[in-house]
């Protein structure tokens, strides 16, 4: 992913986030492509209030659990996830997994994920309760 523009990248941990299409460019859904090493994974097993999101498989295996069920996404398989449903996403295996993600409507972008960035790259533990704050705020719900 080096060759992305760094103003479109967005880095949590070692988590990466390049938005293709964000909020502020006028349209009614995020896009872009969320890289994940092996052994590394979204955190916080969470549903989206308002938001429908929408996965598409690129390269290795990404790992998702939605509503307590396995699904692996693999380069050309999808998954749609329905607002409510809860869902966790990992990398299990010993190659990165990337997939493109599209959320709708924008409600959760870019600068939700820089604002986690920001909690979690910070020295020390990430504080769990900042991080849910900020989460309830963009329409995310810990579960």
């Amino acid at each position: 992913m080096a060759e992305m523009e760094s103003a479109s990248l967005v880095r949590i941990g070692a988590l990466e986030l390049n938005f293709l299409v964000d909020e502020p460019q006028g349209r009614d859904m995020v896009v872009f492509e969320f890289l994940v090493p092996p052994n590394a994974g979204v955190p916080e097993p969470h549903f989206h209030r308002e938001v429908d999101e929408f996965i598409y498989g690129l390269e290795g295996v990404l790992t998702s659990t939605v509503d307590g069920g396995l699904q692996e996404v693999r380069s050309g398989d999808s998954l749609f996830i329905e607002r409510g449903k809860v869902h966790h996403h990992t990398n299990l295996g010993d190659t990165p997994a990337k997939v493109l993600v599209t959320l709708q409507p924008a409600s959760i972008g870019k600068r939700y994920f820089e604002e986690i960035g920001e909690i979690v790259n910070g020295p020390g533990k990430p504080d769990a309760e900042k991080v849910k704050a900020l989460m309830e705020r963009y329409g995310l719900i810990p579960a």
